[in-house]
């Protein structure tokens, strides 16, 4: 089984769309998808507000996606090939209570594609890639932590920053020095170099 990772330094950089272009470009692969969001006393991670993925009685939930509208973002995984989707939602700090859940999902699975940061303190990738936008000043502490386990980046063109430099303050990209960075112009986010670096990786993971 091949188990991927992409994770990324904010939201709104482009993790989905990566995730959705490797389930795209590698069907052979039959994934099974997973996105995990973490939010915080009844707020949503995604937009700041109240909203039904953050429950006053559950610490956790989990729900397959079944729309093919590709609104959502798990949606958008089945509209790009995943067999099948799964959203993950936790209070901060408590994604080990849905861990059990989770790696049953895994061993049910042929190959799984997760989108996340926080999921590496629990589970060993074949390949970890973060998504970088230096024109993003945000920058998790979960990506911060994780950071020196990518396997890769995938940096969007720096165009709009000043002189080329990145608008977050106080990172290091030392613990990815050599790594192979890949970079993107969206609205195209996954490049035949991405998907030949990642079909490389875990094709002997393939199962036929």
């Amino acid at each position: 089984m091949a188990v991927v990772v992409i994770g990324g330094h904010s939201r709104s950089v482009g993790k989905t769309s990566v995730v959705a272009g490797l389930i795209a470009a590698l069907p052979a692969y039959h994934w099974t998808a997973l996105k995990i969001t973490q939010y915080g006393h009844g707020v949503c991670s995604l937009n700041g507000e109240s909203c039904h993925c953050a429950t006053d009685d559950h610490s956790w939930a989990i729900s397959e996606e079944k729309d093919r509208s590709g609104e959502s973002d798990t949606s958008r995984f089945l509209v790009a090939g995943a067999v099948r989707a799964w959203w993950v939602r936790t209070e901060q700090g408590r994604l080990a209570e849905a861990i059990p859940t989770i790696r049953r999902r895994i061993a049910e699975s042929e190959n799984v594609i997760m989108e996340s940061n926080s999921i590496l303190k629990f589970v060993r990738p074949d390949l970890y890639m973060t998504v970088l936008d230096p024109a993003t000043a945000d920058f998790k502490r979960s990506a911060q932590e994780f950071l020196d386990q990518a396997d890769a980046v995938i940096s969007h063109a720096s165009k709009d920053t000043d002189g080329g430099r990145p608008a977050w303050t106080g990172i290091s990209l030392k613990p990815v020095a050599g790594r192979p960075i890949f970079e993107i112009h969206p609205p195209v986010y996954v490049t035949s170099e991405i998907v030949e670096f990642v079909r490389a990786l875990i094709a002997p993971k393939l199962r036929t």
